[in-house]
């Protein structure tokens, strides 16, 4: 399907962007909500003890208890998020002129739905495990609001093309680096969530599999970061990106051992006086900061993956075009 310069529209990208941007700290105030069990703060939904969601009065949840702050403040986030779908649409039905991407923005609206439908039901049905779909569905929203981002903005629209060396492997290898470290926060959701009952040979198995995919992400990420170096014709909406990515990994594998520490300790922490002498402290300030950034830095690998895979995606096939289109005309001279 041929798409135009026509196509671009800076208030549709912009309402893209935004919503994406809306997105990170939904998540973040989510994590705080898992990290202080406040989940059932507000026992009622879609109000907040009896008031309208946005009639609250703000003196109640401002200066109230903790978890009664985190938990409304993630319902207006989510809110905010789907007030932001709702003038995407309105946008792109007006000033868009790509049919698909205006249903796209469409099916954006009803994801925004459905994940506030079921952050509800969690509410009304009092079940942990609707809280991990929740939990898990939110990084997945992530990802589809930058796709949004991408497919609006005007390097996706004009195509600009890349190299013929990065074509053929640079976006296979973001595209897996989206599933492996989707499948991480995966499981990584299934640690958080874990309950009493829970084995300590399952628990490990969660925690090998986790290790084992973020060995994985690392791997990938270091080598995107490679890869983007070849790039000749488009370098920064590749490369840059791709050297975010390597960084935010590396910062994770120093969020995931600090989660590690506050949650469990460790095992040779009497060999370490620094260590031997910290006492783990449940919901502590400190302790909930790193486990709750370990889990949204988790979702912004997911988004920059996206970025980079899409990008990748959208330059190598506009590459295809062009070598495909020079041959047509050679073999009809």
């Amino acid at each position: 399907m041929r798409e135009t310069s026509s196509s671009y529209s800076p208030l549709v990208h912009g309402v893209a962007v935004v919503l994406t941007l809306s997105v990170f700290p939904l998540i973040w105030v989510g994590g705080l909500v898992t990290t202080y069990d406040a989940g059932m703060a507000v026992p009622d939904w879609p109000g907040t003890y009896g008031y309208n969601l946005f009639l609250y009065p703000p003196e109640t949840w401002l200066s109230g208890p903790f978890d009664l702050f985190v938990e409304h403040s993630h319902r207006l986030l989510g809110a905010l998020a789907g007030f932001l779908s709702i003038g995407l649409v309105a946008a792109a039905w007006r000033y868009d002129t790509r049919p698909w991407f205006r249903t796209w923005t469409v099916w954006v609206l009803i994801a925004v739905i459905v994940q506030g439908i079921l952050g509800g039901l969690r509410v009304r049905m009092d079940a942990r495990t609707l809280a991990m779909i929740h939990g898990c569905t939110g990084p997945l929203f992530f990802a589809i609001a930058t796709s949004t981002a991408v497919m609006s903005s005007r390097l996706w629209i004009e195509r600009t093309a890349l190299s013929p060396q990065s074509a053929s492997w640079v976006p296979k290898l973001a595209s897996i680096m989206v599933v492996a470290s989707y499948l991480q926060l995966i499981v990584g959701a299934q640690m958080r969530h874990v309950i009493g009952l829970t084995s300590h040979r399952v628990f490990m198995g969660f925690v090998h599999t986790h290790l084992t995919l973020a060995a994985m992400v690392a791997g990938l990420a270091i080598a995107l970061l490679f890869g983007a170096s070849m790039f000749t014709s488009a370098p920064r909406p590749i490369a840059r990106p791709t050297t975010i990515l390597a960084l935010l990994v590396l910062v994770q594998i120093g969020l995931g051992l600090g989660t590690w520490i506050v949650n469990y300790a460790l095992p040779w922490s009497e060999i370490t006086e620094g260590l031997a002498r910290y006492t783990i402290s449940a919901k502590g300030y400190w302790e909930s900061l790193i486990v709750t950034a370990h889990m949204a830095t988790g979702s912004l690998i997911i988004s920059v993956s996206t970025m980079v895979s899409l990008r990748s995606w959208r330059l190598a096939s506009v590459q295809g075009i062009r070598e495909g289109a020079w041959l047509w005309k050679k073999q009809l001279a």
